[in-house]
Parts: structure tokens; C-alpha cells; sequence
């Protein structure tokens, strides 16, 4: 006997796993079913998911456009602090998470829906991500996880399901991957991926060109920084998802931003993963730059000394929890004076700053400069050496 349930409110990305968890929900809960669809940059494919929800069973249909939200409350937020977990991924799939978490507990609120349900697997991350963003919103919502619950154990087994009850899916015997797909990056796990020994298909990239493929001139283009956030390029205003847009346009013509990684779940196991991210990719880089400029030194170390842990709360999905929140607001207070341009070459792969400025540099020339000057002493570095040297000294002198 299952629990009875009135009405669910579900991620619905119309992907496979989650329409047949639609017309599975509608089946084994005889409940009513409301879906959410999150439109945060995954592209065309939102068009068709109306129609394959509402001939699947949906009783009501939610498709919001978030995009601006996800890149503006989401993404600059965390590439704020140069986030990157486990020195590679650039965190696409664990940012959209909370959002649509959000989005989707605000709707069951509206809907009087006393369930949500999402389409994660019960060994990965998202499965955590969602449900602990449920209950930091809603410590009394009911969380159904059908990964965790039917005997459909395998995409072999839900194609299965999805064709017996006519259901239009995207995932085909011949490319079985899973994939998922923002403005930020495109993700693919599963398949021919699972083996780590194998490389990914040149077929299966989307937003990236292959290095034979992308232009053989670069391209040089300039992004405008305020307090950490980008919001020009070449001199035009751009909203954040807009910029977001045109970095991933230009960043994925010269096949920047792939990455191939074997990283460790917070369930504990190892996974691999193939990711584009060119947009964000390029975002970093250009960010780092403007840093290097404007952020002083201490304060920086101490900002980098936090990024492993600041990635690893939004990667297990601790995005509302108040250690996250206490770090952005260091992040946020560190990004004070990071405001200037930043001058990028994009080519084959590869993006390098190749200028950056700011009325609020702190590099000085006369302070730097190999020429002669008239600001520094260099007879001062003797006594400076010899102070942090003296533990040293002493260290040795009494062995």
C-alpha cells in the first residue's frame, strides 16, 4: 500500500526520466499530477514540453522562463568566488538546482500540493540538491523519489515503459546518455561514458566546436566588470543572461570550455562526466583577470582558501543553508573594488587575457617598474628577509 497522496507537484524536464515518471506518479499514487518545467537556457526542447505533459497525463502545466534569474541570483554569485569543484567542474547542473527547488516549492504552496517529486536517480547528486532544498523551504513536504521506489531500475527499462505506454521521449537505444542542459553548460553521463578508459563521441557535443573545426584566426573581445559581476561586452550592456548567451556563443566557436572528468559524488562513489561550458568558462578567466588587478593580496588568499568549500556546499546541495549564505557575503564583500575591463584572445581551445584595466587597479608602475625609481628602497628587502628568516635561522642553529 502506498501513502495516499492528493496532488504532486513534479520537476518535469521531459526527458525521459522524468515522463515516465509522470504517467508512473498518475498510476501507482492515483493522485493528481502538476508539472514544472524550468526554462533556465536548456533551449528548443522547452517547446515540446507542454504537449508531451498534458498527453502524458499532467493536470496542470508550469513552464516559467527563469534564465535571468538563474545567471543573475545563480551563476554570478558563485563565479563571484571563481567557484570550480575538484579543480574542473564548473558547477552547471548544482547551481540550477536550488532555483528550480525553489521555484517548484513555490508552486506547490500556490497548487495546495502536499507532494513534489523529481526525476533523480537514487546513486546520484541531484536526488540530495532537490530534496534538501524541499526541506530547508518546507520541513513538512512529502518527497516522492521514484528512482527510490519502482522496479524501473535501468534507462533499458524505462525506454520499455515510455514506448508500452506511447510516451515521446528524447533518450534512444543508440545514444543512451543522460544529459542536462542551462544556459551554463550541458552536461552527458551514462553509456558509452561509464567506461572512464573510453573517450566521449565527437558526435555527442552540442555547444562546442571541435579544435579541427573551430576558426584557425582568433577572436579578441573585451568584458566590463562592476563589483564582480559581468555586464559588458566590447562596450555593449548586456542583461546576465544575454552576456551569459554571447560568451557561449563565441567561447563555443573556438571549442573552449570541455571537460572531461571522473569526479566524486557526494553519495560516495566515483562518476564521470562530460561537460561543456564555454560561456562560463571564458567568464572565469576574464574574472580571475580582473581580479588580479583590483583584489588585494591577503584578501584574495583568503577568498581562494574558501573556494574548495564553497564549491563543495552547492555541489552536495547546501545552497540554503547558512554556511553558504555566510560565505557569499564574504565572497560578495571581497568583490568590492573588482570593477574595470578585461581584454580576452579566444582561440583553438584556449582563453588568455591579454589586457585588463580598472580605476580601482592597484598595480603601480612606478612601484614595479625594473627602470629606476624614486618610490622604493631597495635596501628595505634586506631587513624584511632577514626578519622572516629569522625562525629559519634559529630552527637550524639549534638541530
Amino acid at each position: 500500500m502506498v501513502e495516499k497522496v492528493n496532488k504532486v507537484v513534479l520537476a518535469y524536464s521531459g526527458g525521459l526520466d522524468t515522463s515516465v515518471i509522470l504517467k508512473w506518479l498518475i498510476e501507482t499514487y492515483d493522485c493528481e499530477v502538476v508539472t514544472f518545467s524550468a526554462d533556465i537556457g536548456q533551449g528548443d526542447e522547452v517547446a515540446v514540453i507542454e504537449k508531451n505533459a498534458r498527453k502524458t497525463g499532467a493536470s496542470k502545466i508550469y513552464i516559467e522562463d527563469l534564465t535571468e534569474e538563474f545567471v543573475r541570483d545563480y551563476v554570478f554569485p558563485a563565479f563571484r568566488a571563481n567557484v570550480v569543484y575538484e579543480g574542473l567542474y564548473l558547477l552547471g547542473t548544482s547551481l540550477a538546482r536550488p532555483l528550480i527547488a525553489k521555484r517548484q516549492m513555490e508552486i506547490a504552496e500556490m497548487e495546495g500540493a502536499d507532494a513534489v517529486s523529481h526525476g533523480a536517480t537514487g546513486k546520484g547528486n541531484d536526488q540530495v540538491r532537490f530534496e534538501l532544498g524541499y526541506l530547508a523551504l518546507n520541513p513538512h513536504i512529502k518527497i516522492i523519489a521514484p528512482w527510490r521506489e519502482w522496479d524501473l531500475n535501468s534507462r533499458t527499462a524505462l525506454m520499455a515503459f515510455a514506448e508500452k505506454h506511447g510516451i515521446a521521449v528524447p533518450t534512444t537505444h543508440a545514444k543512451p546518455y543522460s544529459t542536462d542542459s542551462n544556459l551554463l553548460h550541458i552536461s552527458y553521463e551514462g553509456g558509452i561514458l561509464e567506461d572512464p578508459w573510453q573517450p566521449p563521441p565527437e558526435d555527442i557535443f552540442t555547444r562546442t566546436a571541435g579544435l579541427h573545426q573551430a576558426p584557425d584566426m582568433p577572436d579578441t573581445m573585451e568584458i566590463a566588470f562592476e563589483k564582480g559581476d559581468p555586464v559588458a561586452i566590447d562596450g555593449r550592456a548586456l542583461s546576465p543572461a544575454d552576456l551569459l548567451l554571447e560568451l557561449n556563443r563565441v567561447g563555443g566557436r573556438h571549442g573552449i570550455g570541455r571537460v572531461d572528468i571522473v569526479e566524486n559524488r557526494f553519495v560516495g562513489m566515483k562518476s564521470r562526466g562530460v561537460y561543456e561550458t564555454p560561456g562560463g568558462t571564458v567568464l572565469r578567466t576574464a574574472h580571475m583577470g580582473m581580479e588580479s588587478l583590483t583584489m588585494d593580496r591577503e584578501v584574495m588568499h583568503l577568498r581562494d582558501s574558501l573556494i574548495p568549500k564553497y564549491a563543495s556546499l552547492i555541489y552536495n546541495g547546501f545552497w540554503f543553508s547558512p554556511e553558504r549564505d555566510l560565505l557569499q557575503t564574504l565572497i560578495d564583500g571581497s568583490q568590492e573594488n573588482v570593477s574595470g575591463t578585461v581584454r580576452l584572445e579566444l582561440f583553438k581551445g584556449n582563453c588568455r587575457v591579454t589586457g585588463r584595466k580598472s580605476e580601482r587597479s592597484l598595480y603601480s608602475e612606478a612601484h614595479a617598474t625594473f627602470e629606476d625609481d624614486n618610490v622604493y628602497s631597495q635596501k628595505d628587502a634586506e631587513g624584511f628577509i632577514r626578519l622572516n628568516a629569522l625562525r629559519l635561522r634559529i630552527n637550524r642553529l639549534m638541530r
